[in-house]
């Protein structure tokens, strides 16, 4: 139990620097994290011994080392959102009876990595592996609604995407201050919704996950037939998803954004 306190350290160093835009220097380090000199250096310098941060001589910082890129990869390897999420999918059909995907930002597109369904139902488009324009799907528009104004402007005015506002059905944002507009009503709602903008007739309702920085990570969705739940039971649905994503946040260590 006495080597738990240089844990801790060593894994307070490890998240700073992963959360940092680049390499930083020891006494940055050490004032970030209330260490003192010496032990910020000894600490760094056994943790470069085992290859978890690198030392670059030029420009007298300290970056993340190999060992923890490996250790990112094995977690990559391992799907661990998937294996975290399916158990709280498979529930959320039991209670709502329709359509649950999981889905993650992919630049400005929504890709699904999960889908659970009851039996006897609809074929959707938005499928395991599929990729959807982010500003019209309810997952897209969930996760977005907690990215800084600068990232959408990014994601969505890039020089190499000359059409960024495609339309599937001819409704949905079409311009940046129509989607802007959308996020600030998710944001404050706390859930997304789209009605129709992928396929005609059917609606989603989605709610996101965080991670431990309070970054949306995913969101749950739950898919419909726009004629089986009218809009004032819609309410209700994204409760039932806003309930599934604190769960998952909670596997994840995650936290909620401040409001």
């Amino acid at each position: 139990m006495s080597q738990v306190p240089a844990a801790r350290r060593a894994l307070a160093v490890l998240r700073l620097l992963a959360a940092a835009p680049g390499p930083l220097p020891a006494s940055s380090i050490g004032r970030s994290l209330d260490l003192p000199r010496s032990s910020t250096y000894h600490l760094l310098t056994a943790m470069a011994e085992d290859g978890f941060v690198t030392y670059v001589p030029e420009e007298r910082r300290w970056g993340l080392g190999v060992a923890a890129f490996e250790i990112g990869s094995a977690y990559l390897r391992h799907e661990p959102l998937e294996r975290l999420a399916r158990p709280l999918l498979r529930r959320l059909v039991d209670r709502v009876g329709e359509i649950v995907q999981l889905g993650i930002l992919h630049g400005p597109e929504t890709l699904y990595l999960l889908k659970e369904q009851p039996a006897r139902h609809a074929v959707l488009v938005t499928d395991v592996g599929v990729r959807m324009p982010a500003h019209l799907t309810a997952s897209g528009r969930a996760m977005l609604a907690h990215l800084p104004p600068a990232q959408i402007r990014a994601l969505f005015t890039a020089p190499a995407r000359a059409a960024p506002f495609i339309s599937r059905t001819g409704r949905g944002p079409a311009t940046l201050t129509d989607l802007r507009r959308a996020l600030s009503e998710d944001a404050r709602r706390g859930w997304s919704v789209e009605d129709g903008h992928i396929t005609e007739g059917f609606a989603s309702i989605a709610a996101c996950a965080f991670d431990h920085t309070a970054h949306p990570t995913a969101a749950i969705t739950i898919t419909f037939r726009r004629e089986d739940h009218p809009e004032e039971t819609w309410p209700g649905l994204a409760g039932q998803a806003r309930a599934t994503a604190a769960t998952l946040t909670t596997r994840l260590n995650g936290r909620l954004p401040l409001p």
